[in-house]
């Protein structure tokens, strides 16, 4: 709700990617939608974070906050309904899933066969859900926030961001698009994969494209994890995961040495520097609840797990609203070089 006739902080939104795992971002969205206090300027998104900022615009775009809310809910339950079955067993305290011994066995088959051999009539219900619910073309013009969706090149590997002007379900799904589950997205006669290969996400054009102080980070992958993997399958998942937050880790830590070197200039600081030094970094996350998640569980459409998961993330959200909102537009609530240098 508003307070009072307090006019609302602005921020900008990074939306990390993770599959089924967004849905703890639906969460976090939904209570900072409902508190009302924060208006949005860019929301930068990867993969899930992409489908959750998309969403996030429309909605706003046509029905403002309530809007927002009834279009998330509705895009997560639509997911979950995508598939002709279950693929996803709950665990008996309702806390996890695992994949049906069906599922996993295809994810086996991944490793041998191409996404043409596996799904040769390149079915993606994820398009059919993004094409009934996104006005593309109106959002391409009208779109409430500046959007920034990553996507990476398949043929050199560079980020290409997808701003306002470009958005379309292409370059959604291209942000999303794993190379062993689906063929590549072609977007102007070139392929792309995952954004979370280049960008995960990229939180730069939040900093040179928006005015807004401060950048509000939804983060899906733990920065830490506790402990070491010893199987095989622990070892694959690990790599796969480092992979997809490399870059990110990396651009955050080129932040936090320039946010530092710009303080300590004894000159008078440039356009780029001044922005650099104002800029103030937040975060929410579960790092202790995502790091008990498998990585299989990124696959596991089940709405009782998305349930599950968006309770996380409105607590969460709750909870830094509650201890940081009035810091809003003072200084950061992360030290960047104790999370990233």
């Amino acid at each position: 709700m508003l307070f009072g006739k307090h006019r609302p902080q602005s921020i900008n939104l990074a939306l990390q990617g993770g599959g089924a795992h967004g849905a703890f971002t639906w969460g976090v969205l939904d209570a900072l939608l409902e508190d009302g206090r924060m208006d949005f300027e860019g929301v930068s998104g990867t993969s899930a974070g992409a489908m959750n900022a998309v969403i996030l615009a429309q909605g706003l775009m046509s029905g403002g906050r309530d809007g927002a809310r009834a279009a998330l809910d509705k895009f997560w339950s639509q997911v979950a309904d995508s598939l002709p079955f279950e693929v996803a067993v709950p665990s008996l305290d309702g806390q996890n899933v695992s994949l049906l011994p069906a599922l996993k066995m295809m994810l086996q088959w991944a490793h041998y066969f191409s996404p043409e051999q596996l799904n040769p009539f390149d079915l993606n219900p994820l398009r059919d859900i993004l094409l009934a619910q996104v006005d593309f073309e109106r959002l391409r013009s009208d779109s409430p926030v500046k959007l920034f969706i990553a996507a990476t090149n398949a043929n050199s590997g560079k980020v290409r961001l997808f701003n306002t002007s470009e958005v379309s379900a292409d370059a959604v799904l291209a942000s999303a698009c794993l190379p062993t589950m689906a063929r590549p997205v072609e977007i102007d006669g070139e392929p792309y994969w995952d954004g979370g290969y280049s960008a995960n996400p990229a939180v730069y054009p939040l900093v040179y494209e928006c005015s807004s102080r401060d950048i509000l980070m939804v983060l899906l992958t733990p920065l830490k994890y506790q402990d070491t993997p010893n199987s095989a399958q622990e070892i694959k998942d690990r790599v796969l995961e480092l992979a997809f937050n490399s870059t990110f880790l990396r651009e955050m830590r080129m932040f936090a040495h320039a946010r530092a070197y710009a303080s300590e200039s004894l000159f008078a600081l440039g356009r780029l520097e001044r922005r650099l030094a104002r800029v103030n970094f937040h975060v929410i996350d579960a790092e202790a609840q995502m790091h008990q998640l498998k990585t299989e569980t990124k696959l596991a459409a089940n709405m009782k797990f998305f349930d599950m998961l968006k309770n996380l993330g409105r607590a969460r959200g709750q909870q830094w609203l509650q201890s940081h909102y009035g810091q809003i537009g003072q200084c950061s609530t992360v030290d960047l070089e104790a999370l990233f240098y």
